[in-house]
């Protein structure tokens, strides 16, 4: 098999996944909307924003598979900003339900994380399957890492809000789902500046010989 056809092949199966993961996302993003509206819950809500944003960072890595490294990299750092920004959201809806009051339903959170967990863990199992992940790739798959631990998150804030009948379960797990958010988007901006740097650093390199 020739370097191009093996290049080829390799592209096809990133492609493929990366559609996988993407409607799966996509999927799960639409149910802890709905069913972070009937429980009345900021974890789940939460949550269906992250998975929002990493279908559109799952469609930004499609698109980047047969750009240049800059395309790349550009479409890293508007990913890394966009986790920045929904972090900032959660945390402020948060602190609205904190003086508003809310009224989480713990069995539905703890059902819908259940779902969202096994799914995004067969999503980060074959984002890590992967070869020769480029720094677009790598967001993907620090995305999936941060939702799977945010499930387990939501079922502990779930099973914390049917023995306390409180709502700070649910609140303290939506900050910490945006903490988490916050690492992730920090981690891919850098990975992107050191992806740029190792880059232009290649290219020095190959004009001096």
């Amino acid at each position: 098999m020739t370097g191009k056809a093996e290049f080829d092949l390799t592209t096809t199966n990133k492609r493929r996944t990366l559609w996988i993961v993407l409607w799966l996302n996509i999927a799960i993003a639409v149910g802890f909307f709905v069913g972070g509206y009937f429980a009345d819950s900021n974890a789940l809500l939460a949550n269906g924003l992250d998975n929002s944003s990493d279908a559109i960072v799952y469609g930004l890595s499609l698109l980047a598979l047969s750009r240049s490294g800059s395309w790349k990299r550009g479409a890293a750092r508007f990913s890394g900003s966009m986790l920045l920004v929904f972090a900032g959201g959660v945390i402020a809806d948060a602190v609205r339900r904190y003086l508003e009051g809310s009224d989480p339903g713990g069995i539905l959170m703890i059902a819908m994380a259940a779902v969202a967990g096994v799914v995004n863990l067969y999503c980060l199992r074959l984002l890590q399957r992967m070869q020769d992940k480029d720094v677009n790739l790598r967001a993907a798959t620090t995305f999936s890492f941060n939702d799977f631990i945010s499930n387990g998150g939501i079922i502990i804030a779930g099973i914390f809000v049917m023995i306390t009948g409180a709502n700070w379960p649910d609140l303290v797990v939506g900050v910490a789902v945006a903490g988490i958010a916050l690492y992730g988007g920090i981690d891919i901006l850098r990975d992107a500046h050191s992806d740029k740097h190792n880059a232009e650093g290649t290219t020095h390199k190959s004009r001096g010989q």
